[in-house]
């Protein structure tokens, strides 16, 4: 099942990852790469795309890299013109970009949650408005977004902002999904649970853990019935599959990827 991907073009945003190891967006550009794709790597930070480009290279894949700013239409719109500029198309979006920030309604600010709204959901809706148009020109495209557990179920820490902009990603790639669905265009998404990707030390540790990693792990392992958690590497093979043809009849749902998490019933 070698080259699933073949020659086609993928779009990525989030590219990079906030430090070595398997974050989702590098995971999906190294897989996709395996698999023949071609891909253009967006991120606001091109200094951590750089074990992007050297993965995707040592898998002898091609890439284009652009620094780009996602809540904005212009930066967005500059990115996809210069993705079709380079290769000539875009067979597959994937929508990568994401972040949380603790605090329920009465604790979180009202920037906060203005921003996590941008980030999180605005992302997404700036990305469709841009390049739906150029898989429509096509007849055929394949637009992958990620969510979150969150945007599911409670997850053990309050952060309203992303479990609601979470779910919004969840709801808009439904009903894109019909909306395009005679057009030759598959939309789904990926809904990965709490991974062990880089984020974990970069950023979350620091946020609920006091720094303490291994306290972090901890919590996060106790709530996977599987017994392990996983990477970027496992939400990358559910975004292969659902870009791929053999998702052909697949439009409009999800995959979860979280170890069983979601479905315990303590």
């Amino acid at each position: 099942m070698a080259g699933r991907l073949q020659d086609r073009v993928a779009f990525v945003t989030g590219a990079g990852s906030v430090g070595p190891g398997w974050g989702n967006g590098r995971a999906i550009c190294v897989r996709f790469a395996e698999e023949g794709a071609k891909i253009f790597a967006l991120d606001r930070n091109l200094e951590a795309t750089a074990e992007t480009v050297e993965r995707v290279k040592a898998a002898s894949g091609e890439i284009e890299t652009m620094q780009g700013d996602v809540t904005d239409s212009a930066s967005v719109k500059a990115a996809v013109d210069a993705c079709a500029a380079r290769f000539g198309r875009i067979d597959i979006l994937i929508n990568n970009v994401g972040g949380s920030a603790a605090g329920g309604p009465v604790e979180m600010s009202e920037d906060v949650w203005d921003a996590q709204v941008d980030f999180n959901l605005k992302s997404v809706f700036l990305t469709l408005k841009h390049v739906l148009p150029v898989m429509q020109a096509q007849q055929k495209g394949a637009v992958v977004n990620l969510a979150s557990t969150s945007g599911l179920r409670y997850t053990g820490a309050a952060q309203v902002a992303y479990a609601a902009t979470k779910a919004g990603i969840i709801q808009m790639s439904r009903v894109v999904a019909v909306q395009y669905a005679k057009k030759g265009i598959r939309v789904n998404t990926v809904v990965p649970g709490q991974l062990h990707t880089p984020m974990v030390e970069g950023r979350l540790a620091k946020q609920r853990a006091g720094g303490d990693v291994e306290a972090l792990l901890k919590q996060r392992l106790a709530r996977i019935p599987i017994g392990f958690m996983g990477d970027g590497r496992d939400t990358a093979n559910a975004a292969l599959y659902l870009a791929s043809d053999e998702a052909r009849f697949v439009t409009g749902t999800e995959i979860v990827v979280d170890g069983g998490m979601t479905v315990r019933c303590d």
